[in-house]
């Protein structure tokens, strides 16, 4: 049996036909571009360096992958920027925000053993185990650990988006973007921002509620009665 051929599209002949065509084109370009409009409207002035961001209590930390059960180069470039902050005396406490969904997998407890290693003393970091997306993590950092302003570390091509939602979630936040030689995983992870900023657009207006939500935990406000 014969498969049918596959026509070409076909074009609008009419002038008016032709006309809403491109209105439609139009509109969907618009519409595509709303939610990464947005995303830079909010951050205009929150995105700092690790050399003039804010003295902040809290820093977060978002997970960016494991490798053989160490933070993958991109997060462990992250967490650097984490420890210099807290060396700097610009932080007081991290939070390590990321997914523990399956017990061979823990990328808050790889965090921490990291910052450990690179002089953050483990009773000043905070593991969140259910960070599962950037919208969970900010919804759990002010739900469940009392977080209501932060220093969030990420790499550029994510940084807006997680400013963006954490100030949704009732958080007011500056974003330190690490820097990193764009390669094969720099350009996915830009490529995927334009399809993660329509997610972060949604979770903005409908606010939804974590994967996991949970008790109150007092480990930030433990942490930084400690320091003082």
């Amino acid at each position: 049996m014969r498969r049918p051929k596959l026509g070409r599209p076909r074009l609008p002949r009419t002038r008016a036909g032709q006309r809403r065509l491109v209105q439609a084109v139009m509109a969907g370009c618009v519409l595509a571009l709303l939610p990464a409009t947005w995303m830079y409207v909010v951050t205009g002035d929150r995105l700092r360096t690790t050399a003039d961001v804010p003295r902040t209590d809290v820093a977060v930390v978002f997970g960016a992958g494991l490798w053989d059960g160490e933070p993958s180069p991109y997060l462990a470039h992250r967490l650097d920027a984490a420890a210099e902050l807290y060396r700097a005396g610009r932080i007081k406490v991290v939070l390590v925000t990321g997914d523990n969904s399956r017990k061979d997998y823990d990328e808050p407890d790889a965090m921490r053993t990291y910052l450990t290693r690179h002089g953050v003393p483990d009773a000043h970091i905070v593991s969140d185990y259910a960070g599962f997306d950037t919208w969970d993590s900010c919804v759990r950092a002010r739900k469940i650990f009392g977080v209501h302003e932060a220093v969030l570390i990420s790499q550029g091509f994510h940084i807006r988006r997680a400013v963006a939602l954490c100030e949704e979630a009732g958080v007011t936040s500056y974003g330190v973007g690490v820097q990193d030689k764009h390669d094969t995983t720099w350009y996915y992870g830009g490529t995927r921002e334009i399809l993660a900023a329509g997610k972060a657009a949604l979770d903005a207006v409908f606010e939804p509620d974590p994967h996991f939500l949970g008790r109150e935990e007092p480990g930030v406000a433990n942490a930084l009665a400690a320091r003082r």
